[in-house]
């Protein structure tokens, strides 16, 4: 058994992607410029300064790339003016993180976007108090897949990285806990990680609603004790 979980939290946790990916089609088009998903697709994963120079290549420069992520920031608030969350919570996150809590297993957010951004986003959504650590992209000198991120919410955690299991959708946070020495569940969102990295994994789950039952074989009740980790 594993005696945490760490999980990413955009296009796992939360439904952010396709917003995001709404937002800058929209920007592009204030440029006169048709952004296709396939295109968008090529930065969902990475990291800031990558998406970064892509989408500029994309929409024509640096200049563009500015007047289009102020667009974006514009666009995407965490809640939209009738009060409802921008980014909603994704299926089974709530009753999964619930029943972790219920064994009391410890858990964690790895994730690309800053901590202060994680902390605002969970807490908007009433999901902050499920976690005991954070390790967020503006805390580490290089972001995923490198695993940086997952050593330091393990570290966070005081948990070993190899007692963790990671929640991850992206084909670059599949390779960064696997880097780590976590093993990983991988619940594809936007972009379907490719076989070699699922055929890596842990578990390839269509949602965390489907991680529930497989709880009292990944994680030890409060009454339970450390045993063999399974296959």
């Amino acid at each position: 058994m594993f005696a945490a979980a760490i999980f990413d939290m955009d296009g796992l946790l939360i439904d952010s992607e396709r917003p995001i990916m709404a937002a800058w089609i929209e920007a592009a088009r204030t440029l006169d410029i048709e952004l296709s998903h396939s295109q968008y697709l090529q930065v969902v994963g990475l990291a800031m300064t990558e998406s970064q120079h892509i989408l500029a290549s994309l929409l024509g420069g640096p200049d563009a790339y500015d007047h289009a992520a102020a667009h974006v920031r514009q666009r995407l608030q965490l809640e939209r003016s009738d009060g409802t969350p921008l980014f909603p919570v994704k299926p089974g996150a709530a009753e999964f993180l619930a029943a972790l809590g219920e064994r009391g297993t410890r858990c964690a957010v790895a994730s690309s976007s800053t901590s202060g951004q994680i902390q605002a986003c969970l807490g908007s959504l009433g999901l902050l108090h499920h976690f005991s650590a954070f390790a967020g992209g503006d805390e580490v000198a290089r972001a995923k897949p490198d695993p940086a991120l997952y050593l330091l919410a393990a570290e966070r955690l005081g948990v070993d990285p190899s007692e963790c299991i990671a929640f991850e959708d992206s084909e670059n946070g599949a390779k960064a806990a696997l880097a780590a020495g976590l093993r990983v569940v991988v619940v594809p969102d936007l972009k379907h990680p490719p076989k070699a990295i699922t055929g890596r994994a842990f578990h390839v789950l269509e949602s965390l609603h489907d991680a529930v039952p497989h709880l009292p074989r990944w994680f030890p009740s409060p009454a339970g004790t450390q045993g063999k980790q399974p296959a």
